[in-house]
């Protein structure tokens, strides 16, 4: 007699079970494992399917408790139920199939809809007429659900993902990454899942090109808020659709993004190095404007390892190159760097410098202060880094009333920006404000300002 051989898993429906989702909610693997043997799942599917030792399976069995975020990825993934399911990233994916899953084809009619449609009405009206009372917990959420793809992705697609980036940077300049960097990872995902699909050659270009710049922002944003490793992630995805796109200028401003990285976390090795990498990058790209800003940043490098020979060198070039580029240089991703930019960073450089040079300071507040004399609120976080350096710079000019201005500035620029790297600038200001020796009354207000920078940076 022919046997046909039963499958090594249950019926999608056994997921949906209440015992099964309610052990599934707590991680309780144990009950998991044996509601799926009481449906034919044996113990050695079970450890093939998770990548669990049998042994290991009948441990959980037997009561032990698994709490790895990567066994627990696992065994969602070798169940083929979304990770969501026991607590785990709600990810678009998860998002899509619970809407095709959780509530049973059947169960969505069209007498519901109109049930839906009649009692948002009257709620409306309520609402109009003044007698509404608390939302309905029906009404309360709104469910995940996957935004629908288009078949094909033509050229309007990708115009559509380019425009949204830009309006994107463009809150990220003026308000901070924290103000932006759920949307930027949002939007991410989406040009994800628009590079999975087809498109012609031309089109494809574009995407990845797309796709690039965003996950660039995206690690920018993320590295705003002090999420070094999240945007390492986005970095190293857009260094790879940057080589998809064979797009040389893209990547220069990609290794510069990390290499900046690098430099804030006082990593300055890393940080020379990918600035260097990137260098290489922009000059095979033939972009001067973004050679300009490699150099120049190579340039604060230096300077803060204490090579001036080398700063002064960089910083000569990035000014040559910037007065050589040509206007219609400037891609969407390198556009913000502009003569105002190579001013800012010849001022951070001789900053730098003047830690063990102190003639160093006065030509280092020359130049902060033209920046910050010309920078608006479209740039304001910039600002405020170029507010904080210049009122360092004043301090070493031993000039208390004017660090005592722009230091106020800088700090009320924190209070504003979602960006944990403007508190984090402040930190040098901080320590010459605490340590002043001017006894007056502005070394009294200036070490005040030291204090309420120290609860920022505390916070």
């Amino acid at each position: 007699m022919n046997v046909e051989p039963r499958s090594p898993l249950p019926a999608d429906e056994v997921w949906e079970r209440l015992d099964m989702r309610r052990a599934l909610a707590a991680r309780d693997l144990g009950t998991v494992f044996r509601l799926l043997q009481k449906h034919g799942t044996s113990q050695r599917t079970i450890a093939a399917l998770t990548g669990m030792s049998s042994s290991e399976v009948y441990e959980v069995l037997r009561g032990r408790r698994v709490m790895a975020y990567e066994v627990l990825c696992r065994v969602a993934d070798g169940f083929g139920v979304p990770r969501g399911y026991l607590g785990l990233a709600y990810d678009t994916d998860t998002a899509t199939w619970l809407d095709a899953n959780l509530v049973p084809a059947q169960t969505r009619t069209d007498h519901e809809d109109d049930a839906r449609g009649h009692a948002l009405l009257a709620y409306a009206a309520e609402v109009t007429v003044g007698t509404a009372g608390e939302l309905s917990p029906e009404w309360a959420s709104v469910p995940a659900a996957a935004t629908p793809l288009p078949g094909q992705v033509g050229p309007e697609d990708v115009e559509q993902a380019e425009a949204v980036t830009a309006q994107l940077r463009h809150l990220d300049y003026r308000f901070g990454g924290g103000a932006c960097r759920d949307a930027v990872s949002a939007h991410a995902r989406w040009v994800d899942k628009l590079c999975e699909l087809p498109s012609r050659p031309a089109t494809q270009t574009r995407l990845w090109i797309a796709a690039a710049d965003v996950h660039n922002l995206a690690g920018w944003t993320a590295f705003d808020v002090g999420l070094y490793t999240v945007a390492g992630r986005h970095l190293a995805l857009a260094l790879d659709f940057a080589r998809q796109a064979g797009l040389p200028s893209l990547t220069a401003n990609v290794l510069y993004r990390a290499g900046r990285v690098y430099l804030h976390r006082k990593r300055v090795s890393e940080a020379l190095r990918f600035f260097q990498l990137g260098q290489l990058a922009a000059q095979d790209s033939g972009s001067r404007r973004t050679v300009a800003m490699l150099c120049a940043n190579i340039a604060w490098t230096y300077a803060e390892m204490g090579d001036e020979a080398q700063a002064i060198i960089h910083l000569n070039r990035a000014s040559d190159e910037f007065s050589r580029a040509e206007d219609t240089d400037s891609e969407p991703w390198v556009q913000f760097f502009a003569e105002l930019d190579v001013m800012a960073l010849d001022g951070m450089t001789k900053l730098a410098m003047a830690r063990t040079n102190e003639a160093h300071a006065g030509p280092a507040r020359l130049a902060l202060e033209r920046s910050v004399a010309e920078r608006t609120d479209v740039m304001a976080r910039s600002l405020a880094f170029e507010q904080g350096a210049l009122a360092t710079a004043c301090l070493l000019t031993h000039d208390s009333q004017a660090a005592l201005e722009f230091g106020e500035l800088a700090l009320g620029q924190a209070h504003r920006l979602r960006s944990r790297r403007v508190t984090d600038r402040l930190a040098p200001l901080r320590d010459l404000s605490l340590g002043l020796a001017d006894r007056g009354p502005a070394g009294d207000a200036v070490r005040d300002l030291g204090r309420r920078i120290e609860q920022v940076l505390v916070s």
